[in-house]
């Protein structure tokens, strides 16, 4: 953190040099405080502390004197700072992200396209066999194994591996000449 604060470097006023023996003395604790209330967020944290020391550069509260506590005063600016900050976010409607809307566009378009695929796909399985497609609903849409798939058709296990294999060549030709690849 640079500790370099208002003004320039060279002709520093007394009043420069408290703000600056200010935030050394309470910069770090106050900068942890703050970070926990931001939940990790540093960019806003650095924020808040910038605008806490110059609030305390504004009202003059550079020094504990006449007995003002200057750590619990700027522990309760910087909390009222984010207090302010979400309660002026949560006013506020809903922003949206540069790239929310285009997501949201892809969602749709992957919905149509799904659906139009399911088209395709059924379109396809009724191009094949009875046997094919009747082998293809008792392993792959029924989730079975082909041991669990002969049982249910009443064909030996070898019978449904090789019409499982011969329904997935018809399907894929099948798929290809409807375009999709």
């Amino acid at each position: 953190m640079n500790v370099t604060v208002i003004g320039s470097a060279s002709g520093v006023s007394p009043e420069e040099r408290a703000l600056r023996d200010l935030y050394l003395e309470h910069g770090p604790a106050l900068y942890t405080y703050v970070l926990r209330m931001l939940n990790g967020d540093t960019h806003r944290t650095e924020d808040v502390i910038q605008e806490t020391l110059l609030r305390c550069w504004n009202k003059q509260n550079l020094a504990d004197g006449e007995g003002m506590a200057v750590r619990p005063w700027m522990f309760r600016v910087a909390r009222n700072i984010v207090i302010d900050a979400h309660r002026t976010k949560m006013a506020r409607p809903l922003e949206i992200g540069g790239a929310t809307w285009l997501a949201e566009l892809g969602a749709e378009a992957d919905d149509i396209e799904r659906m139009l695929s399911s088209i395709v796909l059924h379109d396809a399985l009724q191009a094949l066999t009875p046997a094919h497609r009747e082998v293809l609903e008792a392993t792959f849409f029924a989730d079975r194994t082909t041991q669990q798939a002969a049982t249910a058709l009443g064909v030996p296990q070898g019978t449904v591996k090789s019409r499982v294999y011969y329904a997935l060549r018809s399907l894929k030709t099948a798929l290809e000449d409807r375009g999709m690849h």
